[in-house]
Protein backbone atom coordinates (compact mmCIF):
# COMPACT_ATOMS: atom_id res chain seq x y z
CA UNK A 1 0.00 0.00 0.00
CA UNK A 2 0.83 3.81 -0.87
CA UNK A 3 -0.34 6.70 0.32
CA UNK A 4 1.31 8.14 -2.78
CA UNK A 5 -1.14 10.35 -5.12
CA UNK A 6 -2.36 7.30 -7.81
CA UNK A 7 -1.55 7.97 -11.55
CA UNK A 8 -2.72 6.14 -14.61
CA UNK A 9 -1.32 6.53 -18.22
CA UNK A 10 -2.64 4.59 -20.81
CA UNK A 11 -0.18 4.52 -23.68
CA UNK A 12 3.97 4.21 -23.20
CA UNK A 13 4.60 6.05 -25.95
CA UNK A 14 7.20 8.88 -25.60
CA UNK A 15 4.90 10.90 -24.33
CA UNK A 16 2.93 8.84 -21.56
CA UNK A 17 6.80 7.87 -20.59
CA UNK A 18 7.52 11.47 -20.62
CA UNK A 19 4.41 12.34 -18.30
CA UNK A 20 5.46 8.89 -16.09
CA UNK A 21 9.11 10.36 -15.60
CA UNK A 22 7.79 13.69 -14.27
CA UNK A 23 5.07 12.76 -12.03
CA UNK A 24 7.14 9.85 -10.70
CA UNK A 25 10.02 12.09 -10.10
CA UNK A 26 7.68 14.51 -8.32
CA UNK A 27 6.09 11.45 -6.05
CA UNK A 28 3.35 10.32 -7.64
CA UNK A 29 2.66 6.01 -7.60
CA UNK A 30 2.65 5.69 -11.64
CA UNK A 31 1.51 2.83 -13.42
CA UNK A 32 1.57 2.80 -17.40
CA UNK A 33 -0.64 0.54 -19.69
CA UNK A 34 0.29 -0.48 -23.13
CA UNK A 35 -1.29 -3.01 -25.59
CA UNK A 36 1.73 -4.27 -27.08
CA UNK A 37 4.30 -6.60 -25.50
CA UNK A 38 6.89 -3.71 -25.10
CA UNK A 39 7.15 -0.08 -25.08
CA UNK A 40 7.46 2.84 -27.52
CA UNK A 41 7.80 0.39 -30.61
CA UNK A 42 7.11 3.67 -32.61
CA UNK A 43 9.88 5.57 -31.43
CA UNK A 44 12.27 2.80 -31.84
CA UNK A 45 10.64 2.85 -36.09
CA UNK A 46 11.57 6.13 -35.65
CA UNK A 47 15.38 5.98 -34.76
CA UNK A 48 16.13 3.53 -37.71
CA UNK A 49 16.71 7.18 -39.55
CA UNK A 50 18.55 8.29 -36.69
CA UNK A 51 16.45 9.59 -34.05
CA UNK A 52 15.61 12.65 -35.09
CA UNK A 53 14.09 14.56 -31.52
CA UNK A 54 13.93 18.30 -32.68
CA UNK A 55 15.02 21.18 -34.87
CA UNK A 56 17.71 23.88 -33.88
CA UNK A 57 16.24 26.36 -36.21
CA UNK A 58 15.06 30.13 -33.88
CA UNK A 59 11.66 30.10 -32.34
CA UNK A 60 9.79 32.12 -34.87
CA UNK A 61 10.87 29.86 -37.76
CA UNK A 62 10.10 26.67 -35.47
CA UNK A 63 6.63 27.47 -34.27
CA UNK A 64 5.41 28.46 -37.79
CA UNK A 65 6.21 24.86 -39.35
CA UNK A 66 2.85 23.87 -37.74
CA UNK A 67 0.07 24.63 -39.59
CA UNK A 68 -2.73 26.02 -37.71
CA UNK A 69 -1.07 25.49 -34.55
CA UNK A 70 -3.47 25.41 -31.29
CA UNK A 71 -2.43 27.98 -28.70
CA UNK A 72 -2.17 24.88 -25.70
CA UNK A 73 0.19 23.15 -28.25
CA UNK A 74 2.15 26.82 -28.70
CA UNK A 75 2.08 27.13 -25.09
CA UNK A 76 3.45 23.34 -23.89
CA UNK A 77 6.68 24.07 -26.75
CA UNK A 78 7.14 27.52 -25.07
CA UNK A 79 7.18 25.90 -21.70
CA UNK A 80 9.43 23.73 -23.09
CA UNK A 81 11.14 23.90 -26.38
CA UNK A 82 14.09 22.11 -27.94
CA UNK A 83 16.83 23.22 -25.64
CA UNK A 84 14.61 21.44 -22.72
CA UNK A 85 14.30 18.44 -24.53
CA UNK A 86 17.95 18.28 -26.17
CA UNK A 87 18.51 18.57 -22.05
CA UNK A 88 16.43 15.76 -20.94
CA UNK A 89 18.36 13.07 -24.01
CA UNK A 90 21.88 14.22 -22.18
CA UNK A 91 20.76 13.95 -18.48
CA UNK A 92 20.00 9.85 -20.23
CA UNK A 93 23.59 9.61 -21.07
CA UNK A 94 22.36 10.90 -25.07
CA UNK A 95 24.08 13.93 -26.03
CA UNK A 96 22.76 15.22 -29.25
CA UNK A 97 24.50 16.92 -32.00
CA UNK A 98 22.69 19.36 -34.64
CA UNK A 99 23.03 17.99 -38.83
CA UNK A 100 23.64 19.93 -41.70
CA UNK A 101 19.96 20.53 -42.42
CA UNK A 102 19.55 21.95 -38.26
CA UNK A 103 18.26 18.67 -37.65
CA UNK A 104 19.14 17.52 -34.13
CA UNK A 105 19.55 13.97 -33.52
CA UNK A 106 21.35 11.40 -30.52
CA UNK A 107 25.08 10.98 -31.21
CA UNK A 108 24.13 7.46 -31.67
CA UNK A 109 21.75 8.25 -33.78
CA UNK A 110 19.50 4.97 -32.77
CA UNK A 111 16.94 5.24 -30.35
CA UNK A 112 17.31 2.18 -28.78
CA UNK A 113 20.08 3.56 -26.15
CA UNK A 114 18.53 6.31 -25.54
CA UNK A 115 15.51 4.37 -24.27
CA UNK A 116 17.47 1.87 -22.57
CA UNK A 117 18.25 4.58 -20.34
CA UNK A 118 14.42 6.16 -20.28
CA UNK A 119 13.19 2.58 -18.97
CA UNK A 120 16.06 1.91 -16.16
CA UNK A 121 15.55 5.71 -14.81
CA UNK A 122 11.72 4.91 -14.84
CA UNK A 123 12.26 1.86 -13.20
CA UNK A 124 14.55 3.46 -10.68
CA UNK A 125 11.36 6.33 -9.72
CA UNK A 126 9.58 3.12 -9.69
CA UNK A 127 7.36 3.04 -12.61
CA UNK A 128 4.91 -0.03 -13.53
CA UNK A 129 4.63 -0.54 -17.33
CA UNK A 130 2.42 -2.97 -17.72
CA UNK A 131 2.28 -4.16 -21.15
CA UNK A 132 -0.45 -5.91 -23.49
CA UNK A 133 -3.71 -3.94 -21.74
CA UNK A 134 -5.54 -2.15 -24.23
CA UNK A 135 -8.14 0.86 -22.87
CA UNK A 136 -11.39 -0.66 -23.76
CA UNK A 137 -13.47 1.98 -21.75
CA UNK A 138 -14.66 4.34 -18.86
CA UNK A 139 -15.97 2.76 -15.50
CA UNK A 140 -19.39 4.33 -13.98
CA UNK A 141 -17.07 6.66 -11.96
CA UNK A 142 -15.12 7.93 -14.45
CA UNK A 143 -11.63 5.21 -14.26
CA UNK A 144 -10.27 3.88 -17.13
CA UNK A 145 -11.21 0.57 -18.02
CA UNK A 146 -8.12 -1.78 -19.70
CA UNK A 147 -8.35 -5.69 -21.17
CA UNK A 148 -5.13 -7.67 -20.38
CA UNK A 149 -4.15 -10.95 -20.40
CA UNK A 150 -6.26 -11.63 -16.91
CA UNK A 151 -9.67 -9.97 -18.23
CA UNK A 152 -10.40 -6.40 -17.42
CA UNK A 153 -8.62 -4.41 -15.02
CA UNK A 154 -10.10 -0.88 -13.43
CA UNK A 155 -7.02 0.49 -11.94
CA UNK A 156 -7.67 3.02 -8.78
CA UNK A 157 -6.11 6.40 -9.87
CA UNK A 158 -6.48 9.90 -8.50
CA UNK A 159 -5.60 11.27 -11.78
CA UNK A 160 -5.27 9.67 -15.25
CA UNK A 161 -3.40 10.35 -18.80
CA UNK A 162 -4.46 9.41 -22.10
CA UNK A 163 -1.17 9.08 -24.48
CA UNK A 164 -2.41 6.76 -27.16
CA UNK A 165 -0.66 8.12 -29.95
CA UNK A 166 -3.00 8.42 -33.44
CA UNK A 167 -3.32 6.18 -36.25
CA UNK A 168 -0.33 5.64 -38.04
CA UNK A 169 1.73 2.29 -38.29
CA UNK A 170 -1.24 0.86 -36.28
CA UNK A 171 1.35 -2.67 -35.68
CA UNK A 172 3.37 -0.31 -33.95
CA UNK A 173 0.25 0.51 -31.00
CA UNK A 174 -1.97 3.17 -32.06
CA UNK A 175 -4.37 2.50 -33.86
CA UNK A 176 -6.96 5.37 -32.94
CA UNK A 177 -9.38 3.20 -31.35
CA UNK A 178 -9.11 5.45 -28.70
CA UNK A 179 -11.51 7.77 -30.65
CA UNK A 180 -14.52 6.03 -30.37
CA UNK A 181 -14.18 5.27 -26.61
CA UNK A 182 -13.84 9.08 -26.36
CA UNK A 183 -16.65 10.47 -28.65
CA UNK A 184 -19.28 7.76 -26.75
CA UNK A 185 -18.25 9.74 -23.40
CA UNK A 186 -19.22 13.29 -25.46
CA UNK A 187 -15.81 14.40 -26.16
CA UNK A 188 -15.17 16.01 -29.53
CA UNK A 189 -12.70 14.48 -32.04
CA UNK A 190 -12.23 15.46 -35.00
CA UNK A 191 -11.50 12.88 -37.84
CA UNK A 192 -7.67 11.42 -37.57
CA UNK A 193 -6.27 11.61 -41.24
CA UNK A 194 -3.13 11.09 -42.77
CA UNK A 195 -0.19 13.20 -42.42
CA UNK A 196 3.58 13.31 -43.85
CA UNK A 197 2.14 10.76 -46.11
CA UNK A 198 3.09 9.66 -49.69
CA UNK A 199 0.97 10.77 -52.81
CA UNK A 200 0.07 8.08 -55.49
CA UNK A 201 0.43 8.98 -59.47
CA UNK A 202 -0.79 7.02 -62.28
CA UNK A 203 2.12 6.23 -63.38
CA UNK A 204 2.93 3.91 -66.64
CA UNK A 205 3.60 0.03 -65.61
CA UNK A 206 6.48 0.21 -67.25
CA UNK A 207 8.21 3.50 -65.37
CA UNK A 208 6.96 2.12 -62.25
CA UNK A 209 8.18 -1.27 -62.90
CA UNK A 210 11.69 0.35 -63.58
CA UNK A 211 12.24 3.54 -61.49
CA UNK A 212 10.48 1.94 -58.30
CA UNK A 213 12.90 2.74 -55.37
CA UNK A 214 15.11 5.56 -57.16
CA UNK A 215 15.77 8.82 -55.45
CA UNK A 216 14.84 12.27 -56.93
CA UNK A 217 17.44 14.27 -55.93
CA UNK A 218 17.85 18.09 -55.82
CA UNK A 219 14.32 18.86 -57.20
CA UNK A 220 11.87 21.62 -55.94
CA UNK A 221 8.37 20.89 -55.38
CA UNK A 222 5.20 23.12 -55.17
CA UNK A 223 1.74 22.97 -54.26
CA UNK A 224 -0.59 26.41 -53.95
CA UNK A 225 1.74 28.79 -51.83
CA UNK A 226 3.63 25.93 -50.90
CA UNK A 227 7.13 25.50 -51.84
CA UNK A 228 9.92 22.96 -50.44
CA UNK A 229 13.60 21.94 -52.03
CA UNK A 230 14.62 18.41 -51.20
CA UNK A 231 14.31 15.24 -52.90
CA UNK A 232 11.67 12.29 -52.87
CA UNK A 233 11.47 8.49 -53.56
CA UNK A 234 9.58 6.87 -56.65
CA UNK A 235 7.40 4.21 -55.39
CA UNK A 236 5.46 1.74 -57.72
CA UNK A 237 2.36 4.15 -57.10
CA UNK A 238 3.78 7.72 -56.50
CA UNK A 239 6.28 9.62 -54.54
CA UNK A 240 7.03 9.92 -51.02
CA UNK A 241 10.02 11.58 -48.79
CA UNK A 242 10.77 14.36 -46.86
CA UNK A 243 9.76 16.95 -49.74
CA UNK A 244 7.00 15.17 -50.38
CA UNK A 245 5.80 15.00 -46.44
CA UNK A 246 5.98 19.16 -46.15
CA UNK A 247 3.62 19.43 -48.98
CA UNK A 248 1.13 16.31 -47.79
CA UNK A 249 -1.11 18.53 -45.52
CA UNK A 250 -1.94 20.91 -47.84
CA UNK A 251 -1.98 18.22 -50.55
CA UNK A 252 -4.41 15.91 -48.21
CA UNK A 253 -6.52 18.71 -47.65
CA UNK A 254 -7.17 19.88 -51.88
CA UNK A 255 -7.24 15.70 -53.01
CA UNK A 256 -10.33 15.36 -50.07
CA UNK A 257 -12.06 18.68 -51.54
CA UNK A 258 -11.49 17.13 -55.06
CA UNK A 259 -8.03 17.02 -56.37
CA UNK A 260 -4.94 18.57 -56.77
CA UNK A 261 -1.58 18.41 -58.74
CA UNK A 262 1.98 18.67 -57.77
CA UNK A 263 4.12 20.69 -59.61
CA UNK A 264 7.99 19.63 -59.70
CA UNK A 265 11.07 21.95 -60.88
CA UNK A 266 13.80 18.97 -61.98
CA UNK A 267 16.17 21.78 -62.21
CA UNK A 268 15.81 24.15 -59.26
CA UNK A 269 19.06 25.72 -59.72
CA UNK A 270 18.98 27.03 -63.52
CA UNK A 271 16.64 29.56 -64.38
CA UNK A 272 14.29 28.95 -67.60
CA UNK A 273 16.30 31.35 -69.83
CA UNK A 274 19.41 29.69 -69.08
CA UNK A 275 18.42 25.82 -69.30
CA UNK A 276 16.53 27.21 -72.68
CA UNK A 277 20.22 28.66 -73.41
CA UNK A 278 21.79 24.57 -72.73
CA UNK A 279 18.96 23.20 -74.71
CA UNK A 280 19.57 25.17 -77.78
CA UNK A 281 23.19 24.09 -77.87
CA UNK A 282 22.02 20.40 -78.43
CA UNK A 283 23.42 19.20 -81.86
CA UNK A 284 19.90 18.46 -84.31
CA UNK A 285 21.20 14.56 -84.48
CA UNK A 286 21.45 14.42 -80.96
CA UNK A 287 18.07 11.65 -79.00
CA UNK A 288 15.97 13.50 -76.71
CA UNK A 289 17.59 11.11 -74.18
CA UNK A 290 21.14 13.12 -74.81
CA UNK A 291 19.80 16.19 -75.14
CA UNK A 292 18.34 15.77 -71.42
CA UNK A 293 21.45 14.00 -69.85
CA UNK A 294 24.13 16.31 -71.74
CA UNK A 295 22.23 19.70 -71.81
CA UNK A 296 19.78 19.70 -69.35
CA UNK A 297 21.37 17.38 -66.69
CA UNK A 298 19.19 15.09 -66.19
CA UNK A 299 19.12 11.93 -64.56
CA UNK A 300 17.53 9.19 -65.97
CA UNK A 301 14.70 9.14 -63.30
CA UNK A 302 14.05 12.50 -63.87
CA UNK A 303 14.02 12.73 -67.28
CA UNK A 304 11.48 9.31 -67.35
CA UNK A 305 9.33 11.48 -64.88
CA UNK A 306 9.67 14.10 -67.70
CA UNK A 307 8.11 11.77 -70.25
CA UNK A 308 5.10 10.80 -67.82
CA UNK A 309 4.66 14.01 -66.50
CA UNK A 310 4.09 15.48 -70.48
CA UNK A 311 2.18 12.00 -71.57
CA UNK A 312 4.77 10.97 -74.28
CA UNK A 313 8.16 12.35 -75.73
CA UNK A 314 7.75 16.40 -74.45
CA UNK A 315 8.40 18.85 -77.15
CA UNK A 316 12.20 19.68 -78.36
CA UNK A 317 11.57 23.25 -78.74
CA UNK A 318 14.63 24.76 -76.26
CA UNK A 319 12.12 27.51 -74.36
CA UNK A 320 9.11 24.59 -74.15
CA UNK A 321 11.18 21.74 -73.16
CA UNK A 322 13.01 24.03 -70.30
CA UNK A 323 9.43 25.31 -69.20
CA UNK A 324 7.88 21.77 -68.59
CA UNK A 325 11.13 21.10 -66.67
CA UNK A 326 11.12 23.60 -64.90
CA UNK A 327 7.45 23.24 -64.16
CA UNK A 328 6.57 19.83 -64.70
CA UNK A 329 2.47 19.09 -63.41
CA UNK A 330 1.74 15.91 -61.64
CA UNK A 331 -1.83 14.89 -61.08
CA UNK A 332 -2.35 13.11 -57.28
CA UNK A 333 -4.50 10.41 -57.69
CA UNK A 334 -4.90 9.75 -54.03
CA UNK A 335 -2.98 10.12 -50.74
CA UNK A 336 -1.68 6.95 -49.58
CA UNK A 337 -3.44 5.38 -46.29
CA UNK A 338 -3.43 6.50 -43.33
CA UNK A 339 -2.18 3.17 -42.25
CA UNK A 340 1.23 3.80 -43.86
CA UNK A 341 1.82 7.90 -42.81
CA UNK A 342 4.87 8.60 -41.04
CA UNK A 343 1.96 10.40 -38.96
CA UNK A 344 -2.14 11.68 -38.57
CA UNK A 345 -3.63 14.58 -37.73
CA UNK A 346 -6.77 15.28 -36.08
CA UNK A 347 -7.65 14.11 -32.63
CA UNK A 348 -9.31 15.29 -29.23
CA UNK A 349 -10.53 19.05 -30.44
CA UNK A 350 -8.51 22.08 -29.10
CA UNK A 351 -11.72 23.17 -27.74
CA UNK A 352 -12.06 20.16 -25.07
CA UNK A 353 -8.84 21.05 -24.01
CA UNK A 354 -7.37 22.89 -21.13
CA UNK A 355 -3.96 24.90 -21.42
CA UNK A 356 -2.64 21.78 -19.49
CA UNK A 357 -4.91 19.37 -21.83
CA UNK A 358 -7.20 18.56 -18.93
CA UNK A 359 -10.28 17.38 -20.67
CA UNK A 360 -13.63 19.57 -20.28
CA UNK A 361 -16.24 18.06 -18.52
CA UNK A 362 -13.24 15.31 -17.51
CA UNK A 363 -12.01 16.13 -14.03
CA UNK A 364 -8.66 14.79 -13.51
CA UNK A 365 -8.55 13.24 -16.55
CA UNK A 366 -6.09 14.85 -19.27
CA UNK A 367 -4.75 14.08 -22.58
CA UNK A 368 -1.13 14.39 -24.49
CA UNK A 369 0.85 13.83 -27.67
CA UNK A 370 -0.10 12.72 -30.94
CA UNK A 371 -3.98 11.87 -29.52
CA UNK A 372 -4.39 15.97 -29.73
CA UNK A 373 -5.51 17.59 -33.18
CA UNK A 374 -2.19 19.34 -33.87
CA UNK A 375 -0.13 18.66 -37.14
CA UNK A 376 3.20 18.92 -38.06
CA UNK A 377 5.91 18.06 -40.59
CA UNK A 378 9.20 15.93 -39.85
CA UNK A 379 11.95 17.34 -39.01
CA UNK A 380 11.95 17.26 -35.01
CA UNK A 381 8.23 18.81 -34.89
CA UNK A 382 6.55 15.60 -34.17
CA UNK A 383 8.83 14.54 -31.18
CA UNK A 384 9.40 17.94 -29.93
CA UNK A 385 5.55 18.73 -29.72
CA UNK A 386 4.62 15.17 -28.22
CA UNK A 387 7.64 15.61 -25.41
CA UNK A 388 5.97 19.44 -24.56
CA UNK A 389 2.37 18.57 -24.48
CA UNK A 390 3.53 15.52 -21.74
CA UNK A 391 5.14 18.06 -19.98
CA UNK A 392 2.03 20.43 -19.43
CA UNK A 393 -0.16 17.44 -19.18
CA UNK A 394 1.97 16.42 -16.21
CA UNK A 395 2.64 19.90 -15.30
CA UNK A 396 -1.48 20.04 -15.00
CA UNK A 397 -1.70 16.71 -13.20
CA UNK A 398 0.90 17.36 -10.58
CA UNK A 399 -1.27 20.39 -9.45
CA UNK A 400 -4.32 18.63 -9.25
CA UNK A 401 -2.26 16.31 -6.72
CA UNK A 402 -0.48 18.81 -5.16
CA UNK A 403 3.02 17.67 -6.18
CA UNK A 404 5.64 19.98 -7.45
CA UNK A 405 7.43 19.27 -10.51
CA UNK A 406 11.30 19.32 -10.84
CA UNK A 407 12.80 22.42 -12.10
CA UNK A 408 12.44 22.67 -15.83
CA UNK A 409 16.27 22.27 -17.87
CA UNK A 410 17.35 25.76 -19.75
CA UNK A 411 14.75 27.50 -21.50
CA UNK A 412 16.84 29.63 -24.53
CA UNK A 413 15.99 28.86 -27.55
Amino acid sequence: MTDRPRVVIAGAGPAGLFAADLLAAAGAAVTVYDRMPSPARKLLLAGRGGLNLTHSEPRQAFLSRYPDLPSQVRGAIDAFPPSALRAFAAALGQPTLVGSSGRVFPEAFKASPLLRAWLARLAGLGVTLRSQHRLVGFADDGRLVFEGPEGRVVPPHDVALLALGGASWPRMGSDGAWSVILAKRGVPVRPLVASNSGIDIAWSAGFAERFAGTPLKAIALSFGKNAVRGEAMVTATGLEGGAIYALSAALRDAVAAGGASLTVDLKPDVSVADLAARLGRARSGDSLSNVLKKQAGLAPVAAAILREGTGGPPVREPARLAAAIKSLVLPVAAMRPLERAISSAGGIDRSALSDTFEISGHPGLFAAGEMLDWDAPTGGYLLQATFATAAAAARGMAARLGLTLPEAPSQDW
